[in-house]
Parts: C-alpha cells; structure tokens; sequence
C-alpha cells in the first residue's frame, strides 16, 4: 500500500514546485508594480525589472521549446 503513495507523492510535489514558483514570481512582479505607480513611473517600467523579463521570457521560451518538443 505504501508503495502507491509514494509515486502519487512525487507526482504531486512536481506540480507544486511550478506553482509555488509562479506565486513567487507573480507576487514578486505585483510588488514592483506598485513601487512603479507610487513613484509614477511610466507603465512599462515594472516589465522591465528582474521578474518582468522573467514573465516575458518563460513567456516567449515556454512555447518555442514545447514546439520543439512535439516536432
């Protein structure tokens, strides 16, 4: 019995780290908004900080490297 959870353990710790990571991000990414609005800065201003380029990036890469993968 015990040998049928493990698997489902793992299975399930593989779909937290993404989401955890992307909480992290997206939490990390809101806070440089609203740093960028209290001192006015322009709207693109956040997309540019650490965790702005992570977004753009893993949003560019994700689906060039899954197309990559299918082919």
């Amino acid at each position: 019995m015990l040998e049928n959870t493990v698997p489902d353990l793992v299975t399930i710790l593989k779909m937290l780290a993404p989401l955890v990571a992307a909480i992290l991000v997206g939490n990390w990414f809101m806070s440089e908004v609203k740093k960028a609005k209290a001192a006015r800065q322009p709207w693109y201003r956040p997309y540019l900080s650490t965790p702005g380029l992570l977004i753009i990036v893993a949003a560019i890469l994700i689906p060039i490297i899954l197309w990559i993968i299918k082919k």
